[in-house]
């Protein structure tokens, strides 16, 4: 083992056994299986025996289990036994395994450690270690979540301060508004500094500041004004901002207060605007389905599909799950029908595979395997990963195993997963631990690539 070859292997999840499958293997029983390849390379398989092992109070061990691959000086392998050190209360070990790898400039590792220490009493120790990392968005959010515990919230403050003052045009356009900010959160951090000191109006008034206003799907001020209870500054910032986030969050506070009626007001107000409904469609479909009303789910997907350019095929994909979870799987189909004729007979993967498990629903699943096989990229791989799923949930599980069969050199973890699935172990692990074909790069030719690897 050597940590180049792990970090790639973990990262990829190619020419390993992957976390989900491992934990397949615990479920169905074959404990001996994943402690073989524990000691064989198998990174996932040796986490998740060692935590089995502490589990049981075998600490030692599952200790000797990471041995080796702590031996490659591999920081993923030192976090795993700095965890479990921890979590049996022996915290002097754990700082002192971790705190090599943070001094040696790691991130992960720092941020890691830090955390380690703040939840020990020692956030002013790790406040220093971060201090100067403070550019950085990740150390910074580090920063500020070690600060709290450390009652070192002004200090912390005045670190972004100086940084949101030092913002820099981000380009020579003297047109061009935007500043380059470092850390880029700093914004955000500072707002969120200002909250927990009360200063809520701050707060506010900073992030009304930001050009980025959600990240992973959610919107910080959104969020505040709903803790806050200042749901008249939410609606009127739903009305302005043009991601939908913060009207699915005053959707979600009147939901909570049982005002469902409000909650459907808020997104379908939101979805009149001009592609507003591209935007809460979803969040508007799920929430009537949570109360019950899955016809009307239906017909908000069905609507944004029949607009001029709706039938994208995440929206259809959308709409056809609601049928088949709401046993209109015929409605599906003849929705499905209508769309392939508007389009002149023709129906390309990406919605032919949906008409699959509607047509199983029906009954109709040789049928549906005949058509799939019969469609112009029913010899594909991506055709036989959907033909293997549909067959694997009606139970046909050899079927299911033998379509992949036909693309050996793709899709390694679903085909061991149908292995493990008929209790061929050896077989799967086999598909699994195939050696990687580590890709060129191609030559630089001062143009961009347009195949890959890009």
């Amino acid at each position: 083992m050597d940590a180049a070859d792990l970090d790639c292997r973990t990262r990829t999840l190619t020419g390993c056994i992957p976390p989900l499958l491992v934990s397949r293997l615990l479920e169905l029983g074959h404990e001996r299986e994943v402690e073989f390849q524990a000691g064989r390379g198998e990174w996932f398989c040796a986490l998740e025996w060692a935590r089995l092992l502490g589990h049981r109070g075998r600490h030692e061990e599952a200790l000797e289990v990471l041995a080796p691959y702590i031996a490659t000086n591999w920081w993923p392998a030192a976090r795993a036994r700095a965890e479990l050190l921890e979590g049996w209360g022996r915290v002097e070990e754990a700082i002192a395994l971790s705190r090599p790898y943070a001094e040696a400039g790691d991130r992960l590792a720092l941020v890691f450690f830090a955390r380690l220490l703040a939840r020990h009493d020692r956030g002013g120790e790790a406040f220093m270690l971060l201090r100067d990392g403070i550019q950085d968005w990740f150390l910074a959010q580090c920063l500020v979540d070690i600060a709290e515990a450390a009652d070192m919230d002004e200090e912390a403050a005045a670190l972004l301060e100086v940084r949101i003052e030092g913002a820099v045009p981000a380009c020579n356009d003297p047109d061009c508004n935007n500043l380059r900010m470092e850390p880029s959160n700093a914004v955000d951090l500072l707002a969120t500094i200002r909250e927990r000191q009360g200063q809520i109006k701050e707060a506010i008034t900073l992030l009304h500041t930001r050009e980025t206003t959600s990240v992973n799907g959610r919107d910080q001020l959104a969020d505040m004004l709903a803790r806050h209870d200042r749901i008249t500054e939410l609606r009127a910032y739903a009305a302005s901002e043009h991601h939908g986030h913060a009207a699915q969050r005053l959707a979600e506070v009147l939901e909570e207060r049982g005002d469902v009626q409000g909650a459907i007001a808020a997104y379908r107000t939101f979805g009149a605007t001009p592609d507003g409904m591209w935007h809460v469609a979803v969040p508007l479909s799920e929430l009537l389905v949570r109360l019950g009303r899955g016809d009307e789910a239906i017909e908000v997907m069905r609507a944004l599909a029949e607009r001029p350019g709706g039938a994208e095929d995440w929206v259809v994909h959308t709409l056809c799950t609601l049928y088949a979870d709401h046993d209109r799987p015929q409605d599906g189909l003849a929705y499905l029908d209508a769309l392939r004729g508007r389009r002149g007979g023709k129906e390309d993967w990406d919605f032919f595979r949906m008409r699959l498990p509607l047509m199983a629903d029906c009954g109709l699943l040789d049928e549906a395997i005949e058509h799939a096989r019969s469609h112009p990229e029913g010899d594909t791989w991506y055709a036989a990963w959907v033909l293997s799923d549909v067959l694997a949930e009606a139970g046909r599980t050899e079927e299911a195993a033998a379509v992949l069969e036909r693309h050996p050199t793709v899709g390694g973890s679903l085909r061991a997963e149908r292995l493990i699935d008929l209790g061929r172990i050896e077989d799967a692990v086999r598909v699994l631990q195939q050696p990687m074909s580590k890709p060129t790069t191609p030559a630089w030719d001062g143009d961009y690539f347009t195949e890959p690897p890009f």
